[in-house]
């Protein structure tokens, strides 16, 4: 247990003790989107699941053949919903940082190599070489799925909030 004590006027004489909370249970999911050229699909969903899941993730993305660069198409439909990726670039699986919970594999293809994570497929056309229109679809159709998955790590995240100790004032510290 640990204590919380501020010096200000109404606040100096009251202790508010905290139990030992579990942070694992509320911590954030570490999610890693995967294409084939970590292009176009996969940095779609890294945007968004950094604009709008923070709170419950940890994103990367990668590739299982990345290209040279992020193709110039994807990051102008980002940018029509006020997302840029400028700082997003290709990587190999091999390049992605720290353990992974989840992987969202969109590539089509089985992973090269076992994994510790739990594994989820998401069947989304591959818009290389597509038209904008083809490119809005597929953004459309990730932006949707990536809130999915946001929403249900929120109801994770709150029903494990829940499960933890409620906060409690002890008595008043005589001063």
């Amino acid at each position: 247990m640990f204590t919380l004590s501020s010096s200000r006027k109404y606040l100096s004489r009251i202790r508010i003790m905290l139990a030992p909370l579990d942070w694992k249970s509320v911590a954030k999911t570490r999610v890693l989107f995967l294409c084939i050229g970590n292009a176009c699909r996969s940095p779609m969903a890294e945007g968004f699941a950094r604009a709008h899941g923070s709170d419950v993730l940890d994103v990367q993305s990668a590739g299982l053949a990345p290209a040279l660069a992020v193709v110039p198409l994807t990051h102008h439909v980002m940018l029509e919903k006020n997302i840029d990726l400028g700082d997003c670039y290709p990587k190999e699986m091999e390049h992605v940082e720290g353990e992974i919970d989840l992987i969202i594999n969109m590539s089509g293809h089985d992973l090269p190599q076992r994994t510790k994570a739990q594994v989820e497929v998401w069947d989304v056309r591959d818009p290389i070489g597509e038209s904008d229109r083809v490119f809005r679809q597929v953004r459309d159709e990730i932006e949707q799925r990536v809130l999915d998955l946001i929403a249900r790590l929120r109801s994770r995240k709150s029903a494990a909030s829940e499960a933890l100790p409620a906060v409690r004032a002890a008595r008043p510290v005589e001063g």
